[in-house]
């Protein structure tokens, strides 16, 4: 990914591992991962269930219940306030003041689920406002007027009534524009994005899309966005990582992974996806067989098993991620 850090550079993830130690497994969901974010772009995620998306969003931000879930080795490094020396996540004490201060104020995340996200027994306004007045000092009016200012903001309906109301008496929609409200309320750099669209119907699908797009340049913010959807990646993205078993296996710009893919892996997400106006002679390829278990030993590629181009020595090495071209990087020993 480079040595160099670019002045626009917000967060850098090195080499993270992520573990969860259960009584007779050791569950490797985030097996040495290493990305970069820089400010005002989008880094789309992209894999299967359980390829350790969620994990890396989570671990970024001190997120993991421990026991069982600990962050092993690697770096996250925040760079804060447009400073040279960034903050080592990793080092900071998950219930400590300064990685409270993070959480919401610098770095916010939008969960896969609203409604187990929001609490059923307080008011939309005042969850937001608590927020505000966590990291902002300031009176509690003045928390409810950015409570109202962002619902307003996030195009919510009678944002006024809103402010009243508890999440049960929202739609799914609504719940979501209430979590971004949450989640950008204290005008964080980075805002990570968990399957923001899951269980919603298309139009509104595209609505909250639209929504986070004019959100973060209204706001600046860099976006990490956690999703199975390549639909939603297409259209949101700048970067895309693509994770197998908790490995990054490809990452590149959007077109590159859309256009030039190399991964059999990213190949196979591709050409499994329905496509509007796809030619009929031209069917949908399933990939074959089943992501093994982050808790397996796998010596060599984890994807080797269902790799239509499997070699001998897939099976006993595992393939460093490697540039194949400029910004252009690949796990493959096709490519080696």
């Amino acid at each position: 990914m480079g040595e160099t850090t670019p002045r626009n550079r917000i967060l850098e993830i090195k080499e993270l591992k992520t573990y969860f130690y259960l009584e007779d497994v050791v569950v490797r969901a985030v097996d040495g991962v290493s990305v970069n974010l820089d400010r005002k772009t989008t880094l789309g995620i992209v894999g299967e269930s359980g390829c350790g998306k969620s994990v890396t969003a989570r671990s970024a931000m001190q997120l993991i219940q421990s026991p069982p879930g600990k962050i092993v080795s690697g770096e996250i490094l925040l760079y804060r306030n447009g400073g040279k020396k960034p903050t080592n996540v990793v080092e900071l004490d998950p219930r400590g003041p300064e990685m409270r201060s993070i959480r919401g104020a610098e770095i916010s995340m939008v969960f896969q689920e609203p409604m187990t996200s929001l609490n059923p027994l307080y008011t939309v306004g005042h969850q937001i406002s608590e927020t505000v007045e966590l990291h902002q000092k300031v009176s509690r009016d003045e928390a409810m007027d950015r409570a109202l200012e962002m619902l307003t903001k996030v195009q919510i309906s009678e944002p006024a009534q809103r402010l009243n109301e508890y999440p049960h008496q929202l739609s799914g929609g609504m719940r979501q524009r209430v979590m971004i409200a949450m989640a950008l309320s204290c005008n964080p750099s980075i805002l990570i994005a968990d399957e923001p669209t899951t269980a919603l119907d298309v139009t509104v699908q595209a609505q909250i899309l639209d929504l986070m797009r004019d959100l973060q340049h209204d706001f600046n913010s860099a976006i990490i966005l956690i999703t199975h959807n390549l639909g939603v990646v297409s259209q949101m993205a700048d970067y895309v990582a693509v994770m197998y078993l908790g490995k990054i296996v490809e990452y590149a710009d959007v077109n590159t992974v859309f256009h030039n893919p190399k991964h059999p892996y990213t190949i196979g997400l591709l050409e499994s996806v329905p496509v509007f106006g796809r030619k009929g002679d031209k069917v949908l390829v399933p990939i074959k067989g089943m992501v093994p278990t982050p808790s397996d030993i796998i010596p060599g590629c984890a994807f080797e098993p269902r790799c239509p181009k499997a070699m001998d020595i897939c099976a006993h090495k595992a393939p460093p991620l490697n540039s194949v071209e400029t910004g252009h990087d690949v796990a493959c020993w096709l490519f080696e």
